[in-house]
């Protein structure tokens, strides 16, 4: 991987992340970085990404989704693993067949002009030309996948699979067809599965209709929010224990405007307190009601046709009427009649199509299904046990882990409930049922069309066959994934090592149309679990915790956050195509509010590292700009260090310390390291110890933060600057030492980060490697991605030296803290006065010096010089140790100063005591705010004894 720029001994003075990313990511595909290479001694680890619609693009969810796969992914290579990230792209039956369909509406053409196969072709051009935009946005994200293994699931190779997955679960008894309830969306012309309905709670009407009594007793009123349906009604229903209607149990009614009578019969699903305590019952347009049909044996009868208009089993009067005029009619007509009592206003749930928009009808039709609860001996995880039962063991038995544990019961009462599947679409675009329909109605099912027609000519048919025009569900070949994508049904060597794969990565909104699905496949076709652990996260919302969406105009694009984009060019992203100008309007005010000067680039590791910091266990992400900014700061901050380490490092001896002998070290040998050179690497044990126990429990959170905190606080803001002093001031034999330090931990740091921020990483370790005593050449691809990720020797755990720090950092904050407290600018240096332990004090003074700001350092040896001057200075004591700044002071605006602090001080101690003292706080309040405000007290007693003790000295100075 080496050029000229990587070895040169200089870096640019500013990262400039979206150059080294174009560079970076052309590099890593010449050399076949991501690759697998599987070595037979390795362990293997394996991810599956979930593919995305080849209609999509990049959002916010994804770029967290493939941050976390992404890093999980380069640490196992670093870790030596056989590391296989298997991506892919998913047909996606119903949002493409939308596309392609308004391409052609745009030039007066439909789908049934063309044809099925010629408008095939049109889906494939398309695809062609336009469905790998997702694929490169992927890319921008540094995903470090082996592109050689993608597959599309309408590859001839997955449809091989799903074609056998469906024959042999219809061989089986399996796979059936009949004629069920199902979502139907009138628009598209198909049924549709629950992920792509939307329930919203919109205002409606409530009406209250009058059935008369068969008898012309009375009449019950019904209350409806649908009341073209009652054209469908079966029956009227009460609770079984209502007083008001028992008495009526098993009469009849007579149905408005259809002269039908319909029995009155009693359900415990009847809520008597909701409406009237009358409900209607039409099985044919509700799932509910189609339930209550079942147990009564009701026989559904749907009055609609399959674009939602009136059919001939109603009244003439509305045959051929849209479901909503028709409503218009019925209401009117029911008035007319004296049978509508009243109308109230309501509240209710709409079901609307994803896609469409329309409200989803519940509509009888046949379809295909899968059974979920019937056990069958064909199952070869459990032989004996349903596919759905099957799925719930390998949770609850422990061979599948999820992450958080709490998404288990989630995931069991789901297959505990479980209705059987409808697997087909009445689309064109997908895979199509692999069955042949006969003259008679009836059907054969087989692999292929010559199969077909054997199996119906051993039936004695001799006529021509029809397939079936349906395709299967876009989740039914998702489902296969994990081991369609592998190779099966072929016996293939990525097959035998990576089922089960490591790790799923996936949002909690797909547990039960994907995840649990891929569990029942892969359980009942392979005798083995899908995957061993199951990481489900949150969903990224908004920094106020809203869901992101283009009506809210509330939506991120994670390439506009990398490259950075002008407000007009947002504005005019998150206003197109917005029908209601009073929207765009008020879009456009909040983005120009939000975004004034539009968004800065922050590029990809910025980008990640904040994804990554936070990842906390299955909570939503509120995703917030300015952790965006501050990681980029960091990244700005590891570039500075780094440059500071090489031009420190060059040049300065001929190898760094690394030719020579470890052992050869002291004051006297060639390196002598300090306690601080020691206690860098010490703290580097524990931060490599805490970040491969986080990685364990998928905390990318904590990996951040660690990563975050060392580099940051230890090593830039102490180390480098305690460096600098022993560059300085130390012996050759402690500046060889020191050089070696800066490079060996930066070294370190690098490797230790690169999954989470991988282009910085890579950028910089090029050229820091050699000079930290690495061999390039020894890394045939010479990238960090392939070398060894850090492993933590707990044998270099220095705790002497870290409790040496230790004082030494409290020491500097102590003279900070003095300074502070003294108002003296930071450009002065001003003289200390010091008690404490010689030896010590003498080893940490050139530190202290330079990092305290200090002009001299007197030690007092019998601590009578600063018991003379503390009447005029503040003393702080530090553990032995007594410190004061030896600085002449106004006494009178010293006395002013401490006495205004001293009152604030009191002001905060009276609030927190009034928090503390507040039983109804004290219970409520979570523990850690609790500690929180017990610690604040206490600092402020503290401070305010300091100061009173001051204020006493300079009183009676």
């Amino acid at each position: 991987m080496s050029n000229d720029a990587n070895q040169s001994n200089e870096l640019a003075k500013a990262f400039e992340p979206l150059a080294i990313e174009k560079k970076l990511s052309q590099i890593w595909a010449e050399k076949d970085i991501n690759v697998l290479e599987i070595k037979a001694d390795q362990e293997n680890f394996c991810i599956q990404l979930p593919p995305p619609n080849v209609t999509g693009t990049l959002h916010m969810g994804h770029a967290f989704n493939q941050t976390i796969m992404d890093s999980l992914t380069r640490h196992a290579r670093m870790q030596g693993q056989n590391a296989l990230w298997v991506p892919g792209t998913d047909h996606a039956g119903i949002a493409t067949q939308i596309v392609v369909e308004r391409q052609l509406d745009a030039q007066g053409i439909s789908r049934h002009d063309l044809g099925r196969e010629t408008f095939l072709n049109k889906v494939w051009e398309w695809k062609e030309k336009s469905g790998s935009t997702i694929t490169s946005q992927i890319k921008r994200l540094g995903a470090s996948i082996d592109w050689s293994k993608e597959y599309f699931t309408m590859d001839p190779s997955m449809s091989e699979a799903v074609v056998e997955v469906f024959v042999t679960l219809y061989e089986q008894g399996l796979i059936y067809r009949g004629k069920r309830l199902v979502n139907w969306d009138p628009v598209l012309g198909t049924a549709v599965s629950d992920l792509e309905v939307e329930s919203l709670e919109e205002a409606g009407s409530m009406w209250h209709i009058r059935y008369p009594l068969a008898d012309g007793s009375g009449h019950l009123t019904v209350a409806t929010t649908r009341p073209e349906t009652m054209l469908g009604d079966l029956a009227v229903m009460v609770h079984p224990e209502d007083e008001r209607y028992q008495h009526l149990i098993g009469k009849k009614v007579v149905l408005p405007l259809c002269d039908r009578e319909i029995p009155i019969i009693a359900d415990d699903y009847v809520d008597p307190a909701f409406g009237t305590g009358v409900v209607k019952v039409t099985p044919a347009h509700d799932f509910n009601d189609y339930a209550v049909g079942q147990r009564h044996q009701l026989t559904p009868m749907s009055i609609l046709t399959l674009d939602a208009k009136i059919n001939d089993n109603a009244p003439l009067t509305y045959q051929g009427m849209d479901r909503f005029e028709a409503r218009k009619k019925i209401v009117k007509d029911l008035d007319s009649l004296g049978l509508l009592e009243k109308v109230v206003d309501h509240k209710l749930m709409v079901p609307r199509g994803d896609r469409t928009r329309t409200i989803i009808e519940p509509m009888l039709t046949d379809q295909w299904f899968v059974a979920m609860s019937t056990p069958t001996p064909f199952n070869q995880y459990k032989p004996g046990e349903s596919i759905a039962s099957a799925a719930l063991l390998a949770v609850t038995e422990g061979d599948i882990k999820l992450v958080p544990e709490n998404w288990t019961s989630t995931y069991s009462q789901w297959l505990e409930n479980i209705q059987d599947w409808c697997i087909s679409r009445q689309l064109w675009w997908g895979h199509q049922i692999p069955a042949w329909f006969l003259d008679d109605g009836t059907f054969v099912v087989a692999r292929n069309e010559e199969a077909a027609y054997e199996k119906a000519r051993a039936q004695g048919y001799l006529g021509s066959l029809r397939r079936d025009d349906d395709v299967l569900d876009t989740w039914f070949s998702s489902a296969l994934v994990p081991f369609s994508s592998l190779g099966w049904p072929n016996k293939t060597e990525l097959l035998e090592r990576f089922l089960p794969s490591t790790v799923l990565v996936t949002g909690f909104d797909i547990i039960f149309f994907w995840v649990a699905r891929m569990v029942m496949m892969t359980c009942h076709f392979t005798g083995k679990v899908p995957f061993q652990d199951v990481y489900v996260h949150g969903l990224v919302r908004d920094a106020e915790g809203q869901k992101m969406s283009k009506s809210k105009g509330n939506t991120l694009d994670p390439i506009d956050l990398i490259d950075g984009i002008s407000l007009e060019d947002l504005l005019e992203k998150r206003t197109q195509n917005l029908m209601n100008p009073k929207q765009a309007e008020s879009i456009s005010k909040k983005t120009t509010k939000e975004f004034p000067q539009g968004i800065p680039s922050f590029g990809t590791d910025a980008l990640r590292f904040t994804f990554a910091s936070m990842a906390t266990l299955g909570r939503n992400i509120n995703f917030d700009l300015n952790r965006c900014e501050g990681y980029r700061n960091f990244c700005n901050k590891l570039w500075n260090a780094t440059r500071f380490v090489l031009m420190n490092c060059n040049g300065n001896d001929e190898d760094n310390g690394f030719a020579k002998c470890l052992g050869d070290c002291g004051p006297e040998g060639y390196l002598d390291f300090s306690p601080a050179d020691r206690w860098i690497v010490s703290q580097l044990q524990r931060v490599e110890a805490d970040i491969d126990r986080a990685y364990k429990e998928y905390r990318f959170d904590l990996i951040s933060s660690s990563i975050y905190q060392f580099v940051w606080d230890e090593y830039c803001d102490w180390y480098l600057e305690l460096a600098k002093v022993q560059l300085q001031q130390g012996s050759p034999a402690s500046q060889r030492a020191t050089r070696r330090t800066l490079l060996r931990v930066l070294e370190t740091i690098l490797r230790l980060a690169h999954p989470i921020i991988p282009f910085i990483t890579e950028e910089l370790w090029q050229t820091v490697a050699p000079k930290a005593g690495k061999s390039l050449q020894d890394c045939p691809k010479q990238s960090i991605a392939l070398q060894a990720y850090p492993i933590s020797q707990p044998s270099k755990i220095d705790e002497a030296s870290e409790l040496w720090v230790k004082k030494l950092k409290s020491l500097v904050d102590a003279c900070r803290n003095l300074r502070g407290e003294m108002q003296i600018p930071p450009s002065q240096k001003v003289p200390l006065l010091i008690q404490g332990p010689t030896d010590f004090l003498v080893l940490v003074k050139p530190y202290l010096m330079s990092l305290g700001k200090l002009s001299d350092i007197q030690i007092d040896t019998t601590g009578q010089l600063i018991d003379a001057k503390s009447a005029q200075a503040p003393v702080v004591i530090v553990d032995d140790i007594r410190l004061l700044l030896e600085v002449e002071i106004d006494v009178e605006a010293e006395k002013t100063r401490i006495r205004k602090e001293m009152v604030r001080l009191e002001s905060e101690i009276k609030k927190s005591y009034g928090k503390l003292s507040n039983e109804s706080f004290v219970s409520k309040a979570p523990p850690e705010v609790l500690s929180q405000e017990q610690n604040r007290m206490a600092e402020f007693k503290s401070k305010l004894a300091r100061l009173s003790d001051q204020w006493d000295k300079l009183s009676h100075n």
